[in-house]
């Protein structure tokens, strides 16, 4: 998150286009200057490419983000067939607000190459691509030269975010490399902008070994380094997947604690839970009330020349300053949620 807005603001503009943020980074001296709306991800649901009915169906929905799949949601006879429908999607289908995701086939897959040929090949290009199975910086540095050969001739108006997967302990001990290395590329090549990190965890538990369960105690450390990076990177860190489509509550907990270990969204394959998730990952009417006045009492003291001071209470430090400007500028970029 970064500096808070001033209360008038949080009510009047319009959280889609209100932040502008210069892109993750500065290394060796040089900066990434382009700027970009923050663009929400509290419910990110995925649909297989080759289903067109089931893309034209989440074009309705009040949906955050929607990825269209060309990988573990399509068979591998249906691949060539996702790659077409996908891009016939994007340059037929209106999205409203709901950002155009596409991913495609890892860079191991032998797959990956054919996807970005095809899709790419669209009059309109989508607003994401999601790169899964990345394991080694090799993996960036393979993906962003075939990418730069598919767009070869093409003038971009803008760049397409890019979003990588950790879905392996070596994906997770390389992490920060390949975060480092991403944005050297981006920097170098301009051809996309790294902006967040999905937790794969079905595939990290069978990497590991490890038994999926409930309360998914096996899955903490990998889920808090994720978070880690992924803030140390000023990039947001999408959640695992909740795998039991009719269990409504345990989707609703996973994701409040999802959202208080620092996650900006989480993965969703049904829409039922596409409210559920969304409001979790939204501040409440009562905390933008909270924050915005803790704020603005912090302020006061400050020009007082007071020290240390109470609100509600309890005595305020720093820490929870900024946790109140956090709350305060994620209210900017998407609402606060409905009680």
């Amino acid at each position: 998150m970064m500096m808070v807005l001033q209360r008038v603001r949080v009510k009047l503009l319009n959280p889609r286009t209100l932040r502008q943020i210069t892109v993750a980074g500065v290394y060796g001296g040089q900066t990434d200057s382009q700027t970009k709306p923050y663009t929400p991800r509290r419910a990110v649901m995925y649909v297989p490419g080759n289903d067109q009915k089931k893309i034209q169906k989440v074009t309705s929905l009040d949906l955050d983000c929607a990825v269209m799949d060309c990988e573990d949601g399509v068979a591998a006879n249906k691949k060539e067939e996702a790659r077409t429908t996908i891009r016939q999607a994007l340059d037929e289908c209106d999205f409203g607000r709901t950002e155009c995701v596409v991913r495609v086939n890892s860079v191991t897959s032998g797959l990956m190459e054919k996807d970005l040929s095809e899709i790419l090949s669209a009059q309109r290009m989508p607003q994401t691509l999601m790169l899964p199975k990345v394991e080694r910086v090799e993996d960036i540095d393979m993906f962003t030269k075939r990418l730069k050969e598919v767009l070869q001739g093409r003038q971009l108006t803008t760049r397409p975010f890019l979003i990588t997967y950790v879905e392996s302990a070596l994906g997770l001990m390389n992490l920060r490399d390949i975060f480092k290395k991403t944005i050297d590329l981006q920097l170098k090549e301009q051809l996309y902008i790294l902006d967040g990190v999905v937790f794969g965890s079905d595939d990290f538990c069978a990497d590991i070994g490890a038994t999926r369960t409930a309360d998914a105690k096996e899955l903490l450390y990998a889920r808090q380094k994720i978070v880690t990076c992924a803030k140390a990177y000023k990039l947001q860190a999408i959640d695992m997947v909740h795998i039991d489509l009719k269990d409504l509550e345990g989707i609703e907990q996973q994701s409040l604690e999802g959202a208080r270990m620092g996650f900006t969204g989480k993965q969703v394959i049904h829409p039922s839970h596409v409210p559920i998730v969304q409001r979790a990952f939204s501040p409440t009417q009562e905390q933008v009330t909270w924050a915005s006045q803790l704020v603005e009492a912090f302020t006061a003291h400050s020009q007082s020349g007071k020290g240390a001071f109470t609100f509600h209470g309890k005595m305020i430090d720093m820490p929870s300053v900024l946790q109140a400007k956090n709350i305060l500028q994620l209210s900017a970029n998407i609402g606060p949620k409905q009680e």
